[in-house]
């Protein structure tokens, strides 16, 4: 799941940025493809009809694998860009319905008891896709273009496509291994009780949820939560890796994508999973409601850190890759009582699942609102000002979190 979203919502934003293009659009291109990740609970009752969720997960790979080898194919054509582009789009909505089935796999195939004891060993196994795609495969494209390909690190343009385009065959070749290892140990998933037997059951299924969503008390303030809560690390998730590369000449720090792919897609991410299993123990300690505005305050406050790197423009390595690691530590320590107070706050109630992925659809929505405008507003601002704007953003997110209800009692 991780591999697919990742490649699509991220990485694409580093190639784009390579291959020439301004902040501006770069960043603009990869957050529309985080639209089919924001709707998937609209067409999420429809994989529920048909054939079996491992059906759907097996094809989806399949898909996804040939996609992105076209992707690849794509690269050497005249006007790859549009073509290229346009089937990145096609495979967010199959990445979208592989998530969709798959997690219907692990609800269905686990009780509730397996559920909870393996939650943990499936939040690793999700982190480990960002490592290796804004990790492992952002170095190796730096890697390959500089060693293999004889290219010089530091210029923006085409040449950049050879190393690409090895990254995407790269990619549609694990994603095609993985489907046929699920295609050996995957158990089918069953059904939900709740799975609509026709399309019109399906569509008053999805009405009646949304009906009963917004009959919620303070629905208003929950939803200014979810949407508002991140919004300083949405303004922060596709310039942060721009920085890094940009030329210190145009307010960046220089570094090329083998340092970009350690130091953020790496260190940052190891930061965020140890942050997070912090952040985990801290809540269950001390329970959510007296810890969520600490909370809101390790999201935000440690932004600060990108202001103070795009002031002094560090080049040592140890400075920058501790930056970046403090921002992603508390960022991780922080973000565990955003998707807690959705489970216990926002969730409960008729359709539990489906609000539950409402509630992380505001998120998504936000991740794609802010990264549609924030290459343009870094261009326009610069570093410097841009990340004292991110800073006034974590406004809202201190207000919406401190009037955040709490309707239901901690489980």
């Amino acid at each position: 799941m991780a591999l697919a979203y990742v490649m699509l919502t991220n990485v694409t934003a580093i190639m784009f940025k390579n291959l020439g293009m301004d902040n501006g659009r770069a960043a603009e291109y990869a957050s529309y493809l985080i639209l089919a990740y924001t709707i998937k609970p609209l067409f999420a009752p429809f994989v529920e009809m048909y054939r079996t969720k491992k059906f759907f997960v097996l094809w989806t790979q399949v898909i996804l694998a040939a996609g992105f080898g076209c992707v690849a194919l794509a690269m050497s054509l005249p006007g790859y860009m549009a073509i290229m582009v346009t089937l990145f789009v096609l495979l967010s909505f199959i990445g979208a319905t592989q998530d969709i089935a798959a997690d219907g796999v692990y609800v269905t195939s686990l009780d509730a008891r397996s559920q909870s004891l393996y939650c943990g060993i499936q939040s690793l196994s999700w982190n480990v896709g960002p490592i290796v795609a804004s990790g492992g495969l952002v170095y190796l494209s730096g890697w390959l273009h500089t060693n293999t390909f004889h290219h010089d690190a530091g210029t923006f343009g085409p040449a950049w496509i050879d190393s690409w385009r090895i990254i995407f065959f790269i990619v549609a070749g694990v994603t095609l291994a993985m489907a046929a290892w699920h295609l050996k140990t995957m158990p089918d998933g069953a059904k939900a009780e709740s799975a609509p037997s026709s399309v019109a059951q399906a569509w008053f299924i999805l009405k009646d949820s949304f009906v009963t969503f917004f009959q919620k008390r303070d629905v208003w303030l929950m939803i200014g939560f979810g949407f508002l809560f991140r919004l300083s690390i949405g303004l922060l998730e596709k310039i942060g890796p721009f920085f890094m590369v940009d030329p210190v000449a145009k307010g960046g720090l220089g570094l090329s994508n083998e340092q970009l792919g350690l130091f953020y897609g790496t260190y940052g991410l190891i930061a965020v999973l140890i942050g997070s299993l912090l952040g985990g123990m801290f809540v269950a300690k001390r329970g959510l409601k007296p810890t969520l505005f600490l909370l809101c305050c390790a999201v935000n406050i440690p932004n600060v850190t990108f202001l103070l790197m795009a002031m002094f423009q560090p080049t040592d390595v140890y400075v920058i890759s501790a930056g970046v690691a403090i921002e992603k530590f508390f960022y991780g320590f922080g973000s565990v009582g955003f998707m807690i107070y959705l489970m216990q706050q926002l969730a409960p109630g008729k359709y539990t699942t489906t609000h539950y992925a409402f509630g992380t659809g505001l998120m998504g929505l936000c991740m794609m609102v802010t990264g549609l405008v924030s290459g343009h507003l870094q261009q326009m601002l610069g570093y410097v000002n841009y990340f004292w704007f991110v800073m006034a953003a974590t406004i809202p997110s201190f207000l919406v979190t401190w009037f955040a209800p709490f309707h239901h009692k901690e489980g």
